[in-house]
């Protein structure tokens, strides 16, 4: 049975879900982009180029969440400096996310599953860590269910690689449920160091949770 959610329910579900609910949620996606563009400016989307199933590079979308302010040399500014009260509202209630239901409904993502992560991390994995590649990175996953941004990276990792090795129908619909709790509770969202998820650097110990990531608009990412 579980083989046969893996197969064929797991991916039937994201299309129905992901569809009913860009429908219901199309004047939401208006409002917000309204909004972003209002207070934040253009462009409305942040895309990228992330990681996905076997590695296979797609284009994720998300509502931006930063300015593109800059200093006197034309740099950007540090994401706290960038990050509004506005943006900080889209992430802790998650409604930054929501362009990537179409990026589900195309079959680029799941519901649920490891978080896609930047292309530049790929040669950093460990042999184990390069399993979280087996499955569809996911719009909400097992390591953001039990402490997202909070966590370091090789427990992070940890989380994804027993997801792939253990999902299935409940322990995906546990982790949904726990996502809007944790939505509710705005858990998790920044990590301690800094405005948004610190750079993985690699497995050695000395490197792992050291420095700023990257954001967004060159760009504003998160893995969350």
């Amino acid at each position: 049975m579980i083989m046969i959610y893996r197969k064929y329910i797991k991916r039937l579900l994201d299309i129905l879900i992901s569809f009913v609910s860009v429908i219901i949620l199309s004047p939401v996606y208006l409002i917000l982009a309204l909004l972003v563009r209002t207070k934040l400016g253009s462009p409305v989307l942040f895309h990228q180029d992330r990681p996905g199933l076997n590695g296979k590079i797609f284009h994720m979308y998300k509502f931006r969440s930063m300015t593109d302010e800059r200093d006197e040399n034309g740099e950007l500014l540090p994401d706290e400096k960038r990050l509004t009260d506005f943006g900080k509202k889209l992430r802790s209630t998650s409604l930054d996310e929501l362009p990537e239901l179409f990026t589900i409904l195309k079959g680029d993502m799941s519901l649920v599953g490891p978080r896609p992560l930047l292309v530049e991390y790929l040669p950093l994995y460990n042999e184990r860590q390069r399993h979280r590649h087996d499955v569809r990175p996911g719009l909400t996953g097992w390591a953001q269910v039990n402490g997202r941004n909070t966590l370091t990276w090789q427990k992070k990792f940890e989380y994804d690689v027993e997801y792939t090795e253990k999902y299935c129908f409940s322990m995906d619909l546990r982790i949904i449920l726990m996502t809007v709790v944790g939505v509710i509770r705005r858990e998790g969202i920044n990590s301690e160091n800094s405005a948004t998820m610190d750079s993985f650097r690699g497995n050695d110990p000395v490197c792992d949770q050291s420095g700023p990531e990257r954001s967004e608009d060159s760009s504003e990412v998160r893995d969350s």
